[in-house]
């Protein structure tokens, strides 16, 4: 412990672990306690094994079982929202909407559960919903670095889930 006028305060890594562990939400998708050996995905089938969810080749002795992304799927319940509006977007919706299939495409590679949900209009703009948070933030990322405009973040904690808005 160091001290800091005249008190005790945590040393860096102590602070660390206890705002991990303040206000700690397990995630509703997250499994409770991980499968043992292999699993398939009955739907997608992404193969879970040592812990992590991949598009090997399926394990002879694999349990079906249906991974986070298609729950979330099945249950219509996004864990990340990115909206697209804008004046140039309306003109180039097209360039636009293969940018974002392509930034899935290429996350979806290495991580099966980083999905689209579904691409809707939603007044004048284009709302997409995306499986994992992590893919929505990559998708506005990648627009802004495209086409530069504006883009906005909005994390809620509470229900682990990311709000991207981007226009231009």
């Amino acid at each position: 412990m160091k001290a800091e006028r005249g008190g005790f305060r945590a040393s860096r890594h102590e602070q660390r672990h206890e705002q991990r562990l303040v206000g700690f939400e397990e995630d509703p998708y997250k499994p409770r306690r991980k499968v043992r050996g292999a699993a398939r995905c009955a739907d997608c089938g992404a193969v879970f094994r040592r812990g992590r969810w991949s598009w090997n080749a399926t394990p002879q002795h694999a349990v079906a079982c249906l991974c986070p992304a298609c729950r979330r799927i099945r249950e219509r319940l996004p864990a990340g929202f990115v909206t697209l509006k804008g004046g140039f977007f309306d003109e180039h919706r097209d360039e636009v909407l293969k940018r974002v299939r392509h930034c899935e495409d290429a996350q979806k590679r290495e991580h099966p559960l980083q999905r689209i949900m579904a691409v809707e209009a939603r007044g004048g703009a284009l709302l997409v919903t995306t499986t994992d948070p992590h893919l929505a933030r990559r998708i506005g990322e990648a627009l802004h670095r495209a086409y530069k405009g504006e883009l906005d973040y909005r994390y809620n904690k509470q229900d682990k889930l990311l709000r991207v808005s981007w226009s231009r």
